[in-house]
């Protein structure tokens, strides 16, 4: 059990992060690739925070009913 919880808070991180970076791209403070269609977009900032929230809630999930 101790894998799967391990592997559940790396995946949950790591739709965090991807979340963040959506949300930089759409607000346009992470302009990076220059050429990203995602720059300035304001649906991208909605669907990075629900990819966020995922993220912490897989974590959450992990912590709490994997032991």
């Amino acid at each position: 059990m101790q894998i799967l919880r391990i592997s559940l808070t790396v995946f949950g991180a790591l739709l965090m992060l991807i979340g963040l970076v959506w949300i930089g791209q759409g607000s346009g403070y992470f302009p990076y690739p220059a050429s990203s269609f995602m720059i300035n977009q304001s649906p991208w900032m909605l669907r990075g925070a629900l990819v966020l929230i995922a993220g912490l809630a897989v974590i959450w999930a992990s912590r709490r009913f994997i032991r």
